[in-house]
């Protein structure tokens, strides 16, 4: 049974909007006055900034995603649920990075949880496509998909990596967000094309 759109949008943009809250609130204020009192913050705030930045992608990707659409229905729903529950450990895992100096199972995890994120997206994408069909504009707008699939990659060789050169490793989840922070104008092509419809 087709459903509206409008619950699950508000819904996710609430649980979004707490996610990125619980992350803001993790930073602790430090105790001193002096300059030199915050150098122990920078891990934690470096963390915040690459995952604030993966949290606001996934936001923006995940609005133009549903412009593409006309309704959702009980998978979708539930797709949409399995992706929020491994965006709601972004927070977890950002705190646990940064409060360890990027020692290497924080980031290792920390990778885990990106890799996770992306299949719960993908899962989602293409539940989305089954229901609107291979013809839809959310079909047409995805294609291939070769930047989910090269993220997933590198979220991988990031997590291996992670276990000899945390640095290395948390650069390549920086190289990531890099890759997504450009705007994808798949779907606004999509949508501005005289033929679109859903």
């Amino acid at each position: 049974m087709a459903l509206g759109k409008g619950r699950l949008e508000a819904f996710s943009d609430g649980v979004i909007a707490i996610i990125i809250t619980i992350m803001v609130l993790e930073m602790k204020v430090p105790h001193g006055e002096s300059i030199e009192s915050l150098k122990p913050l920078i891990p934690v705030f470096m963390s915040y900034v690459l995952s604030f930045i993966y949290v606001g992608i996934y936001w923006n990707n995940h609005h133009h995603m549903l412009q593409a659409v006309r309704s959702v229905n009980g998978g979708i729903l539930w797709a949409n649920l399995y992706l929020l529950f491994w965006l709601s450990l972004i927070p977890f895992v950002t705190s646990w990075m940064g409060e360890n100096h990027f020692a290497k199972w924080p980031v290792a995890c920390y990778g885990f949880v990106l890799i996770m994120n992306s299949f719960a997206y993908l899962i989602l994408v293409k539940k989305l496509i089954r229901h609107h069909g291979e013809h839809s504009l959310i079909a047409q707008a995805f294609g291939e998909d070769w930047k989910g699939k090269i993220s997933v990659c590198i979220y991988a060789i990031a997590v291996g990596v992670s276990l000899i050169n945390t640095i290395a490793a948390f650069t390549l989840y920086v190289v990531v967000a890099g890759i997504w922070f450009i705007p994808d104008r798949r779907i606004e092509k999509e949508l501005n094309h005289p033929d679109a419809e859903n």
